[in-house]
């Protein structure tokens, strides 16, 4: 089935349809490839002529045609071989001097219109070595301190053309911004200036059209902080930056900050009139009962490579929670088991109650006869039943 198209006679015609060509096609060195054209014409029942280009990086020609023959230029080594009637080239042996873009011109002229039809086609032609696993190199390789100093991520391959690369950061893609730029290739990465939140494992990917490899992880280590500051205890109660303790327990104190490497940190009191350095550490000993009610103490923290620091202050006030704590858990368990004791007691006497009104006022009887006949004693039976158990009740809550 071929497709039939309209020319008008006398006019300079160009037919777009009249051939196709993929725009894009990639290649590996060393292997063939073949530039597929496809005619949508009955090739058998028109002339034609035409030539194959390459025009860029040069312009050269590579081999003229009709509908019979082919005159390849003599002047080229590497010579593709053209295939009619179709007119697809071919390269048998692909090297990188191959990459380029080409073109493909061609004259067609159909029964009974005297002008030739004039089709042009191009394609882009990239010939590929596959890439090596890529290596990154920092610079500098001394140690980042956060807001001071940038760092440059490069990506690098021994083997491999046409290549491109991409970076990521704990396996999340690291895009270009204010802080981070890239080369044109996207093999250098700098950041400027360094950041705490640029900690992690970097991983760059090469890739060409034919291939593509992970390289090694790479750690970018970034000393900061002091950041979010804090004291703590394990003893006593912590209420808006004040601490009430028992006066007879020994107090432990942290400091404690995101930072890195770890602070150093000065433990400080505080009164009206004077400050003192007490001692050096992340940890604060101290006894209650040796200070004056409600002291006031500070926390400073020193990061000795970022030159940063951040102190925070609390107050330490003595109580004696705890012993509230146990008196009242002793007063509540002393008075749970009363409470039992009085509810089984209740439980019990109304047993007892139901079973002795029972066997008192409705003794069991083997003739039923014997009840018509004695009716007037069983009415006697009944007022001593209720005094009894009148009388019972009230020995029984007088017990309790």
């Amino acid at each position: 089935m071929f497709t039939i198209f309209l020319i008008i006679p006398g006019t300079d015609t160009k037919c777009t349809e009249c051939v196709s060509l993929q725009p894009t096609q990639h290649g590996k060195v060393g292997d063939s490839m073949l530039l597929k054209v496809e005619t949508h014409f009955d090739v058998q029942n028109v002339t034609f002529q035409g030539s194959w280009y390459k025009i860029k990086p040069n312009n050269t020609l590579l081999v003229t045609f009709d509908n019979i023959n082919a005159i390849p230029n003599l002047r080229l080594t590497n010579r593709p071989a053209l295939s009619l009637p179709d007119v697809s080239l071919k390269f048998d042996h692909l090297d990188e001097e191959t990459q380029g873009e080409y073109e493909l011109q061609i004259n067609i002229v159909f029964p009974g219109i005297p002008s030739p039809v004039a089709a042009t086609k191009r394609v882009t032609v990239t010939v590929s070595v596959p890439v090596s696993i890529p290596v990154i190199s920092k610079t500098p390789e001394s140690e980042l301190v956060e807001d001071r100093d940038n760092v440059t991520l490069t990506c690098s391959v021994e083997h491999g053309t046409n290549v491109q690369y991409k970076w990521l950061k704990n396996n999340m893609v690291v895009g270009p911004s204010e802080q981070h730029t890239f080369s044109q290739d996207y093999g250098t990465l700098d950041i400027n200036p360094i950041k705490k939140e640029d900690i992690g494992q970097y991983i760059c990917e090469a890739q060409n059209h034919i291939s593509s490899k992970l390289s090694k992880p790479a750690e970018l280590i970034v000393f900061y902080g002091p950041y979010n500051l804090a004291v703590n205890s394990e003893q006593g109660l912590k209420t808006e930056g004040v601490f009430m303790v028992n006066p007879e327990e020994l107090v432990y104190f942290e400091c404690i900050a995101d930072s890195n490497p770890p602070n150093t940190c000065v433990w400080i009191s505080k009164t009206k009139n004077s400050t003192e350095v007490l001692m050096t550490g992340p940890r604060f000993e101290v006894k209650p009962h040796e200070l004056p009610q409600g002291k006031e103490f500070l926390c400073r923290a020193f990061n000795n490579m970022t030159k940063k620091q951040d102190e925070t202050k609390f107050t330490l006030v003595m109580s004696r929670i705890g012993k509230g704590k146990a008196k009242y858990s002793q007063e509540g368990s002393a008075l749970s088991p009363l409470t039992f004791i009085t509810i089984s007691s209740v439980v019990i006497i109304v047993c007892m109650m139901f079973v002795l009104l029972r066997k008192s006022c409705h003794p069991r009887r083997s003739m039923i006869s014997f009840w018509f006949l004695k009716i007037f004693r069983h009415h006697l039976d009944n007022v001593h039943c209720i005094r009894n158990t009148l009388a019972l009740t009230f020995f029984f809550f007088f017990v309790i």
